[in-house]
This record gives C-alpha cells, sequence and structure tokens, in this order.
C-alpha cells in the first residue's frame, strides 16, 4: 500500500521523497486500515454474549452516537450523529455495544444508506426485538469540500423495521425522544436528495 501511496503523491505532482512527505505513506496505510477496520470486525465476537433475558418491553435508545466513516466514491469522510432504539421482546443487548455496531459498519467505504440499513438488520438479527429504529444525521465532506460546496447542508437517513415501521404512535415516540419529529414518515433522504451526496 505504501508504494501506491507514493506513486499517488508523485502523481499529484509531489515530491514524495521531500521532508514532510518522506514518512507520509506509512501514515497513510495506518490511517486507512483503521478507518477500515471494520471490514475485519467479527460482529458476534463484539456482541459477546451480552445478550441478557429480562421482562422489559419498553423502547431502549441510544441516542447521539458520533460516528466517521468514508465515502465509497471519494474516499472523503462523512461524520454525525447516529440514534438508535429498539423494543426487546425477551432479552436486551448490553448497551455500550450498540454503539460498537455503529462503528463495525461505519468503518468501511459506505454510503449512509446502507451504513443505516445494516446497523438496524444486524440488531434485527442479533436481538430479535419487536421492532428497531435507526437515524442517522451526517456532514458529507464530499458535498462541502468540492462538487456542489455545500458547508451546511446535513443528510439524515433513517431504517423503520417491525413495530417502527407498522405503527406510527411508536415510530412518533421514538422520534420525539430524539427530537427530530419532522421525519415521521418512511421517507429516508433530506430534501437536498440523493444526486448531492453521491454525485
Amino acid at each position: 500500500m505504501q508504494d501506491a501511496i507514493r506513486q499517488l503523491l508523485a502523481e499529484l505532482g509531489e515530491d514524495p521523497g521531500r521532508e514532510g512527505l518522506r514518512d507520509t505513506p506509512r501514515r497513510v496505510e495506518k490511517s486507512l486500515r483503521f478507518l477500515t477496520s471494520g471490514y475485519e470486525a467479527d460482529v458476534d465476537a463484539v456482541i459477546n454474549n451480552a445478550l441478557f433475558s429480562v421482562e422489559y418491553n419498553e423502547m431502549v435508545i441510544v441516542r447521539d452516537i458520533d460516528f466517521y466513516s468514508l465515502c465509497e466514491h471519494h474516499l472523503l469522510p462523512f461524520f454525525g450523529k447516529c440514534h438508535v432504539a429498539y423494543i426487546p421482546q425477551g432479552r436486551v443487548l448490553g448497551l455500550s455495544k450498540i454503539p460498537r455496531l455503529v462503528d463495525i459498519f461505519a468503518r468501511r467505504l459506505q454510503i449512509q444508506e446502507r451504513l443505516t440499513n445494516q446497523i438496524a438488520e444486524t440488531l434485527r438479527e442479533k436481538v430479535d426485538p419487536l421492532g428497531v429504529a435507526v437515524v442517522m444525521e451526517a456532514t458529507h465532506l464530499c458535498m462541502a469540500m468540492r462538487g456542489v460546496e455545500k458547508q451546511n447542508s446535513v443528510a439524515t437517513t433513517s431504517a423503520m423495521l417491525g413495530v417502527f415501521r407498522e405503527d406510527a404512535r411508536t415510530r412518533m415516540e421514538f422520534l420525539e425522544l430524539i427530537k427530530r419529529p419532522e421525519l415521521n414518515s418512511r421517507a429516508v433522504m433530506m430534501p437536498m436528495g440523493l444526486a448531492g451526496v453521491h454525485e
């Protein structure tokens, strides 16, 4: 990988051998391997039997989870907040595991829509709850630094499964608790639209 990075620097018109860039290939490789470490992560190992039987069937929410990911189209970062909820039916997942699941899928080359769905579907598969809800809000540097150059735009995606999709009151309760009542629908993207995110 470091040879490829040196070649990329040269193609950009730089001298990979100059003092400021001499160690850049090593640093970039280390950074990229960390930022894409989700490919090697084992979901079951992360959960690590942290599923507990409990007589609790009310909503569980972990909100304002910071996440950072790389857009697969330009390899530029997108980052923001993730809000996750589920309604258990007989067992709950250790709370610290939910941000870890977010990290597993965020630390891959991604698009925000897929990332949102992967978190929701994994929770549904591993916990078997009555429903799962995930809302993600992110700033995309591929929109802010290039392309449409809209620095203040935010892309919002949601995945509503089970009772969150079927029951408007349950969905509204979740959105009220994370203070996003404007998302009380099955629509997924911000008014900015898909073109601005993936252009």
